[in-house]
């Protein structure tokens, strides 16, 4: 089980961004969360087996057609995770 934090940044609010990361976890069968940050950012944290995490780190990378992701922090966490949430705040 690999549990990972994420710091999207760019273009990454108003495209539907944490929505389609849900989507997308729930396709892979990762659990954790999602949510907007005020400076602009979206932050999740995803856990899963090694190589689900992968694969959403990567589409992270890209995320929906109208974001414009600049870079991704990503940093081993910890935590507890059942089924993936959109988180508002």
């Amino acid at each position: 089980m690999k549990t990972q934090h994420l710091r999207i940044h760019g273009r990454v609010q108003g495209v539907w961004f944490r929505e389609s990361m849900r989507i997308e976890a729930e396709r892979l069968h990762v659990a954790g969360w999602v949510r907007n940050t005020a400076d602009g950012a979206v932050e999740a944290v995803v856990q899963g087996p090694s190589h689900a995490v992968d694969a959403l780190i990567a589409w992270a990378h890209k995320g929906p057609p109208l974001a414009r992701v600049e870079g991704v922090d990503i940093s081993a966490t910890e935590g507890n995770f059942s089924g993936f949430v959109k988180r508002s705040d």
